[in-house]
């Protein structure tokens, strides 16, 4: 067990003859328990301040833990949405490409449709053509036939046409 001041002072000395002088040693002893008061003060103040920095390191150390904590969740999230955003993005590049693809073909297959359609135009408008070329041809032939000049030489009988026509009547 550790000496207190007050143990120091009510210290007792037995005496001897021819001893130490009780005066020196008494104030030997109260510089001594002084002193140690200021040792056991300055040792309860460095404890109490020892136990505040504990406090205040432990503090901190949450924090710190916290802090850790905080950024490997923020770094998890921002490669979650990293991840995220780069699937994302090759979905959209996907759908992308199957419109595109789709909207070729679609034009593709539009286009030979119409290439056909713009065919079968071309040979309609040939058989038009040969018909309407042969129905004119049918007609300059009856225009020029001799038909004609016979039928401005032909004379009519009026009597004739009158008999014809009273027969009828």
């Amino acid at each position: 067990m550790a000496l207190s001041p007050l143990d120091i002072h009510n210290k007792e000395f037995s005496s001897k003859w021819r001893g130490y002088d009780e005066d020196e040693v008494n104030e030997f002893l109260e510089q001594v328990m002084k002193d140690y008061e200021n040792l056991i003060e300055e040792n309860k103040t460095l404890k109490s301040e020892l136990k505040q920095t504990q406090v205040q390191i432990t503090h901190f150390n949450t924090i710190e833990e916290t802090l850790q904590k905080s950024i490997l969740t923020a770094q998890e999230a921002a490669e979650d949405v990293r991840r995220n955003s780069m699937k994302e993005s090759k979905l959209i590049i996907k759908e992308a490409e199957k419109n595109a693809d789709r909207i070729v073909n679609e034009a593709l297959s539009r286009a030979r449709k119409i290439s056909l359609e713009i065919e079968d135009l071309k040979k309609q408008s040939k058989v038009f053509r040969n018909r309407f070329k042969m129905l004119i041809e049918a007609q300059l032939e009856l225009v020029n036939a001799d038909d004609w000049d016979n039928l401005l030489e032909y004379e009519i009988d009026v009597e004739q046409v009158q008999e014809l026509a009273g027969e009828e009547v």
